[in-house]
């Protein structure tokens, strides 16, 4: 009997051990993918591998989406190589009404100094583009949104006048959200001062090439960006005065599905053309043998 009761409780434990084992799972683990490899287009929604993206100059392979691309990215895409000399790199914002939203604007621009690498919203600057001297002003999105205050009116304008007195084409390149909030009417009135600085410069007799790029709204759609003598626009950049939202609250109808896209612009006469980034350097090019001449600069 004791024999029995032994051989019971061996087989118990026997079946409840082999009832809780836990077998090994048939998932395959999760292969740990770095981070960055892959980008995620907002126009197509597609998933990019970041590699290929910027091997074709940062705009998507699918859909031909153009990515915003910071100030000094787009000079060494347009430039000839080693020709860029940059003007008013010393100017910096100041805190004339010492504004406090979240932050102190003085913090705020202490940060996104350090974020985007460069000191203002605009790097302004001589350089040869294709043989021809010219000035470029190119807005970066990456600080404070690409914001008009003062500072960037400023260089905008030194720009603007140095092209005037030296007899060079000048090219601004756009992105941006509009005036700096911070800097109040101290930064609406860069508005005035620019227009001002272009109707001066084109007196003369070379162009001033305005281009478009993803955004371009507010304040600086509606002084700098849509004066030029000639407009260009990358494919599918938003650009306009306010926001899509605000203007459908304002008039109570809805809007075109591609309203304020660069295409819809080209349509209705807003603007000249519209390029892809791959042909901006040859078209600006051109643009500059047809109106200026063989006026290249010397080797």
């Amino acid at each position: 009997m004791y024999h029995a009761f032994r051989i019971i409780i061996l087989l118990f434990t026997v079946f409840n051990m082999a009832w809780f084992k836990k077998e090994k799972s048939t998932i395959p683990k999760k292969v740990k993918v770095p981070e960055g490899l892959w980008v995620k287009c907002d126009s197509c929604r597609e998933i990019v591998y970041r590699k290929e993206v910027e091997k074709n100059l940062k705009v998507c392979p699918k859909c031909n989406y153009h990515f915003r691309i910071t100030a000094k990215e787009r000079i060494s895409l347009l430039v000839d190589e080693g020709s860029f000399r940059e003007v008013g790199e010393n100017l910096i914002s100041q805190d004339p009404l010492n504004f406090k939203d979240q932050i102190p604007y003085k913090e705020r621009l202490k940060e996104y100094r350090k974020k985007a690498d460069i000191k203002e919203a605009v790097i302004a600057g001589e350089a040869i583009i294709g043989g021809y001297p010219v000035m470029l002003v190119v807005f970066d999105f990456s600080f404070m949104g690409g914001s008009m205050g003062s500072v960037v009116g400023e260089k905008f304008t030194m720009a603007a006048e140095i092209a005037f007195n030296e007899g060079l084409p000048l090219i601004l390149v756009t992105s941006s959200g509009g005036a700096r909030m911070q800097e109040g009417i101290l930064s609406l009135m860069q508005m005035a001062k620019t227009s001002a600085a272009i109707a001066r410069f084109q007196k003369g007799v070379m162009p001033y090439i305005s281009i478009l790029s993803d955004p371009t709204f507010g304040g600086v759609t509606a002084s700098v960006a849509m004066l030029g003598d000639i407009i260009i626009a990358e494919p599918k950049s938003l650009i306009g005065f306010a926001g899509p939202r605000v203007i459908e609250q304002t008039i109570k109808q809805q809007l075109p599905e591609d309203f304020q896209r660069a295409e819809f612009l080209l349509q209705h006469g807003m603007i000249d053309t519209v390029v892809n980034r791959k042909e901006l350097k040859q078209t600006i090019v051109k643009l500059l043998s047809v109106i200026t001449g063989d006026v290249r600069a010397k080797p």
